[in-house]
């Protein structure tokens, strides 16, 4: 380095996360040449208002990531196709326009555009390489990503509801659960998903240097861009951790809560058919929630308590699993277990004639 014979003493080692640049501890006199090479560190480790990021994939996996293609890119096809049929036949056919087919559609809608959030930009870095992204455009990523991911969280409790009501008080179903109601839980879900993430991208926005632009992710996590922060990121960490345990743990108790509810009711049906019915209407929604909360706890383990064990790549690999193969299951899941669904896919995509 040009700066290596200004000086014979040792050269300390300097930390890329010193801020300010200039440094408030009292140098020696014969030390202007140090001072000089500190300033011209820390103005290399630090970015002030990156205009983009770069994402890298998986970090250690080079050229090798491409092979991952072959795995996401059929889930996020599955993922995109099976939403966007299942939201199709509801729309197309009028007797599906029912509170119970409407709360199914709820779930396809929120995937398509959790699927659709992730995986064009995983693909792309993935088949491409590391890729820039305007800040800007982190920040909205980041924005989509928690927000539809606390919705179908959301939406899984309000299927569990319906579920209780439907089993617990038959009588009351077509009076409790409407359209209208479907309508307003929907609305509820949505605002209350935009109200808890909007402060992930402006408790981001307000921190003015970084230490890096390259962001070893495949999508821009709250997490993921807050590691490169230079400055105090305590409030983050706490509130990324609070919302964590307070939506997933809320929903996931209102959702073990219900199906108490229609263990109880269950239990107290007269025959085993009546038993083995009942829970076969709850068997495709017990298949989603195990689908999403699964990897979701799985992932958040390992990346709280289990991130120095278990290495980054896998971390990684998982956090999109978590994302992406929910969406891929619906059709397969709703399309097997809901009689009404199945056979108006098999007559709008094999055009099966009616019989007269």
């Amino acid at each position: 380095m040009p700066w290596m014979g200004l000086c014979h003493c040792d050269t300390p080692k300097i930390s890329p996360l010193v801020f300010p640049i200039r440094s408030h501890v009292p140098h020696k006199p014969s030390s202007c040449a140090h001072h000089r090479m500190t300033e011209t560190l820390q103005l290399n480790s630090t970015f002030l208002h990156p205009t983009f990021f770069i994402l890298t994939g998986f970090p250690g996996l080079g050229s090798a990531q491409t092979w991952l293609t072959l795995a996401f890119g059929p889930i996020y096809l599955l993922a995109l196709l099976g939403n966007g049929a299942l939201l199709a036949v509801v729309w197309i056919d009028s007797t599906l326009h029912q509170p119970m087919f409407l709360l199914l559609a709820m779930p396809a809608a929120t995937d398509l555009g959790l699927a659709t959030s992730i995986a064009p930009g995983l693909l792309a870095v993935l088949w491409l390489g590391p890729r820039s992204v305007p800040y800007a455009v982190c920040l909205v990523q980041m924005f989509f990503v928690h927000a539809l991911t606390a919705m179908e969280s959301g939406v899984l409790l309000a299927m569990a509801s319906d579920c209780a009501v439907a089993i617990g008080c038959p009588l009351h179903y077509p009076v409790l659960v409407t359209k209208a109601h479907v309508g307003y839980a929907a609305l509820a879900l949505a605002l209350k998903a935009v109200a808890i993430v909007v402060p992930f991208p402006l408790l981001v926005a307000k921190f003015e240097h970084f230490q890096a632009k390259t962001i070893g992710h495949t999508y821009r996590a709250h997490m993921a861009v807050v590691e490169l922060v230079v400055g105090n990121t305590r409030v983050n960490n706490l509130y990324g951790l609070a919302l964590s345990l307070a939506i997933s743990g809320m929903d996931i108790l209102g959702i073990t809560g219900s199906y108490g509810l229609i263990a109880h009711a269950v239990l107290q049906l007269p025959t085993r058919e009546a038993c083995a019915k009942a829970f076969g209407t709850c068997s495709s929604h017990i298949c989603v929630i195990l689908a999403f909360y699964i990897p979701g706890l799985f992932s958040y383990l390992t990346h709280h308590f289990g991130h120095h064990t278990v290495p980054k790549p896998v971390h990684i690999l998982l956090s999109n699993i978590y994302l992406l193969l929910p969406p891929a299951l619906n059709l397969l899941i709703y399309g097997a277990h809901t009689k009404q669904i199945r056979n108006q896919l098999l007559d709008t995509f094999t055009f099966r004639k009616s019989p007269l």
